[in-house]
């Protein structure tokens, strides 16, 4: 699938897939932030994109990141919409207990681009049973 990309700040290199076979292109940083203990940051990437009908961008965090450096992205996935054209920016939460410096041109986040059927919330007085026994057992429940 195409997804037109736009430069807003010429000067930084492109999202890319790093490797052949790679799911998410990673964003940079367009500018530089420190980032103290338990502090999160806006970065914005410098690049806008348009994301077709019927498909969504999530803005990931990298693994590296958190695992060398404990920066994470805030609410991920963060959730690019097909109709917004606006800059992507990344909130950015350090769980470390030391301060985080990230550069001009820093690899940030990654963006995936997935498909998204469109779908109707129908309401009903009663939901069908579950296909397994699982019915209301939440968070913890497979052990």
């Amino acid at each position: 699938m195409d997804v037109p990309l736009l430069a807003l700040d010429p000067d930084l290199a492109p999202p890319a897939q790093m490797r052949a076979g790679d799911a998410a292109a990673d964003l940079p940083a367009r500018q530089g932030v420190t980032i103290g203990p338990g502090e999160r940051a806006l970065v914005p990437t410098g690049f806008a994109i348009a994301v077709p009908e019927q498909a969504c961008g999530l803005v990931l965090p990298r693994s590296g990141l958190a695992l060398n450096h404990g920066i994470t992205v805030l609410n991920a996935p963060g959730l690019v919409d097909s109709g917004y054209r606006g800059e992507i920016k990344v909130i950015l939460l350090n769980t470390s207990s030391e301060p985080y410096t990230v550069e001009r041109g820093d690899r940030i986040a990654q963006l995936l681009v997935l498909p998204a059927p469109s779908f109707a919330l129908v309401a009903t007085t009663q939901l069908p049973e579950a296909p397994d026994d699982r019915g209301e057992a939440g968070f913890g429940s497979s052990g």
